[in-house]
């Protein structure tokens, strides 16, 4: 465990200049101790001593956290989280060994882009999620509530009513105020009551689930603008696979952490990478899945803006509805 305590502290340490050095670094960790991941690259006719820059690393698909255990070298989970999935679908469980590494790193991402999490009233509107207690995301937005220490934040499931009374009393409030839901939540709320939300941070995570009809994140951003007198509304990229999160302020274009990185591949050849701009498969390099796998092939399509920013456009027509993605533009 020596090796995963050194490659942890050293996340926090991952800039441009050195990102492809510890991608490395991990991958050929990674290669050798996780079995699933090595036994992946062993069928797949590639070699580990061949793999000397980040486009030659093989990216594990994101279906094999549904049907294997997902380890790099053994030992207990203190976690289990769980996708949300579809009806009779298997879900993708992500084993994790330390939670308070989770925590750090969500907690590091978010304040990195909004500031410290003290300064933020957190309510969450997260309906599918709540009632799981293996979600990610819950888990997530628990510790920012906890970390925030307001009375006013919490989690609103089916008491729509108080959530909108919560958030009229702090429209004089000296702190942020986070409106954090799923996304046929926030629609639900919208159309069905239209509050004002002008002082609000209103952003969007999980999709439809199937409740609603899928609309592009354009149209359902459109609605939310107009039905809650917001601005523009911020996006939240996570997946149960993923230790790390990305978010957008504006438009649609995600920031990811430092050592997070987006490559796009051929949707035809997904041993094919992309360096053009055009859409293609998500591939995702996430340093933070130090225990687990962290070269990831996704169901996502998206498009590859610069080094850290990028848009997630839709998904494969068949994979399942992920937490984060809408239809294909």
């Amino acid at each position: 465990m020596n090796k995963f305590k050194s490659l942890k502290q050293d996340l926090f340490k991952i800039n441009e200049s050195n990102f492809e050095e510890n991608a490395l670094r991990l991958f050929n960790f990674q290669a050798i101790n996780n079995p699933v991941y090595k036994q992946y690259i062993e069928f797949s006719g590639r070699r580990i001593e061949d793999v000397d820059a980040i486009d030659k690393i093989p990216f594990m698909p994101i279906s094999f956290f549904k049907t294997q255990t997902v380890k790099t070298l053994e030992w207990e989970s203190a976690k289990i989280f769980e996708s949300s999935g579809t009806t009779g679908e298997a879900r993708s469980q992500h084993h994790i060994e330390d939670l308070d590494f989770y925590n750090k790193v969500s907690r590091t991402i978010f304040e990195n882009q909004y500031g410290s999490l003290k300064d933020f009233h957190i309510l969450a509107l997260l309906p599918g999620y709540v009632e799981r207690t293996n979600s990610s995301l819950v888990a997530m937005v628990s510790y920012f509530i906890k970390l925030g220490n307001s009375r006013f934040s919490g989690f609103y499931l089916n008491n729509v009513e108080e959530l909108i009374k919560t958030l009229h009393n702090l429209k004089k409030s000296e702190r942020s105020v986070l409106l954090i839901g799923v996304s046929f939540a926030l629609l639900g709320l919208a159309e069905q009551y239209h509050p004002d939300l002008n002082h609000v941070i209103v952003m969007e995570t999980g999709g439809m689930k199937g409740r609603r009809e899928e609309l592009t994140r354009e149209e359902l951003h459109n609605v939310l603008k107009e039905k809650l007198n917001v601005e523009s509304v911020h996006s939240e990229y996570g997946m149960t696979e993923l230790l790390s999160q990305a978010y957008a302020k504006n438009s649609g274009v995600f920031e990811a952490p430092e050592w997070m990185r987006i490559l796009i591949r051929d949707i035809n050849d997904p041993y094919s990478l992309r360096n053009d701009i055009t859409t293609g498969g998500v591939n995702v390099i996430d340093l933070a899945n130090v225990q687990s796998c962290a070269f990831i092939e996704t169901q996502d399509l998206g498009k590859k803006i610069d080094g850290s920013s990028f848009e997630i456009l839709g998904r494969f027509d068949n994979s399942d509805i992920r937490g984060c993605n809408l239809m294909v533009i």
